[in-house]
């Protein structure tokens, strides 16, 4: 068994064997944990939003939903959610995109992209291996004109959710360092990861 403590802001990686449970518990409450996966074996095929999304009929993820791999394969299966909902459609903070929708002044602020680079180096994974992300426990309402809103979060410490893994799969984790919006309430927070 595995049982970890990410720190806030940190990144995260491990394999998790076809069988086995990942669960990741909100510690304190309103904190994004940004999330990418790859087969083990093959880390070509990796998660797609796309064809979660279009498989299970809706945008949001929670327990039933089985999250697809770009050749339409299972990589894991949400078993349990004691939040509710999850998003995947809402990507990951950069420092790119902090400076265009907060400023200049945010350039020199961590974010999620720097940790999946930094963390995917272990694996041997590089900037062209970043694909689209599920952001547990962020709260991302799709407003009627089609806009994305990304507001205070639907979690609260103690909360978890539960993934089967399908087939051995490689899980990168960046536990969000975003301060500049309400994902992580403004001020990011440990949470726990175990694998059993």
């Amino acid at each position: 068994m595995t049982d970890v403590t990410v720190p806030a802001r940190a990144p995260w990686s491990s394999v998790v064997r076809a069988g086995r449970h990942l669960t990741i518990t909100d510690l304190g409450g309103n904190q994004a944990v940004d999330c990418l996966i790859y087969d083990a074996h093959d880390t070509a095929v990796r998660y797609s939003a796309q064809d979660t999304v279009h498989a299970q009929g809706g945008i949001f993820l929670t327990t039933g939903t089985v999250l697809l791999s770009n050749e339409h394969t299972p990589l894991l299966t949400v078993v349990e959610d004691t939040c509710g909902r999850h998003d995947t459609v809402g990507g990951a903070c950069s420092k790119e995109s902090n400076t265009l929708r907060y400023g200049q002044h945010t350039w020199s602020q961590h974010a999620c992209v720097e940790n999946f680079l930094a963390e995917g180096l272990r694996h041997g994974l590089g900037k062209r291996d970043l694909v689209s992300n599920v952001n547990w426990f962020m709260n991302v309402p799709v407003e009627a004109d089609g806009t994305l809103g990304i507001v205070d979060g639907i979690s609260a410490p103690g909360l978890r959710v539960t993934l089967r893994a399908e087939t051995d799969v490689l899980v990168l984790v960046s536990n969000c360092p975003q301060i500049n919006n309400p994902c992580n309430g403004f001020d990011p927070t440990p949470v726990r990861i175990t694998i059993q």
